[in-house]
């Protein structure tokens, strides 16, 4: 089990999905947790139910996230753990992109994921933990994923160069890359039940150990790279997917 005892940590979007699951694995493990989500409600209503820290605020509004890190300071000073994890899936082919979901896309899963590291970057103590989530859509070209693949490559190349940059400063940064997990994601993405029902059969099925992951799949990955035994982990990508990714023909 990893150990975040004493530890500190940010995750945007922990009101549900992977953020949650991180969340309880985080405070499970021992760390002071502060989630962060879009929703007075449903942020309240997670922080309650997990126990931990609830901040409202939107990482598409650089003015949200600047009272979130003024708050986070006052409240709990420097921070051991950044997991930024907000991000949004508007799925739609090429061709029918349109700019406002061009523009919310970027803006949660790039520029919100920018922003949050540039601005929490004065918190992070020596020797912190940023892990950005991004998606194996950043590789596989899977159709209708045009705009949000784009988020996340965008989102890795920065991890990259983020990670060479804050070494000096013993700050690692790392990626994970999840295949299809059974989230709220999907169901926030206005296509009706029958075609999400046909959607995640055939994904199902392209993946080599015939399940979705579980959000508790992705929390143990991040609460590892979160540790102090991943210490000579940074500048890293992890897919963790069921296989799908090296298989894309696999049926």
């Amino acid at each position: 089990m990893s150990n975040l005892t004493g530890k500190t940590a940010v995750i945007t979007g922990g009101n549900s999905g992977i953020g949650y699951a991180t969340a309880k694995k985080f405070k499970a493990d021992g760390a002071n947790v502060i989630i962060t989500g879009r929703s007075l409600e449903r942020v309240q209503a997670a922080a309650d139910e997990l126990g931990v820290k609830g901040i409202v605020a939107d990482v598409s509004d650089l003015s949200a996230l600047d009272d979130l890190v003024e708050q986070v300071k006052n409240e709990y000073g420097q921070l051991d753990i950044l997991f930024v994890n907000a991000g949004i899936f508007a799925p739609a082919p090429v061709g029918q992109n349109s700019e406002e979901m061009f523009d919310t896309q970027m803006g949660i899963n790039f520029k919100g994921a920018v922003f949050t590291i540039e601005k929490f970057l004065p918190l992070l103590k020596e020797g912190a933990s940023i892990i950005n989530l991004s998606s194996i859509n950043a590789y596989t070209g899977m159709s209708n994923t045009a705009i949000y693949a784009a988020s996340k490559a965008a989102l890795n190349a920065y991890s990259r160069t983020a990670a060479t940059e804050l070494a000096p400063r013993k700050i690692r940064v790392n990626v994970v890359n999840p295949g299809p997990v059974s989230t709220p994601i999907f169901g926030k993405t206005g296509m009706p039940e029958a075609q999400l029902n046909d959607f995640a059969a055939a994904m199902q099925d392209r993946i080599p150990l015939k399940r979705f992951g579980q959000p508790e799949d992705i929390a143990n990955l991040v609460a590892f790279l979160a540790s102090d035994e991943a210490s000579f982990i940074t500048g890293a990508e992890y897919n963790i997917d069921g296989g799908m990714n090296v298989n894309p023909i696999l049926s």
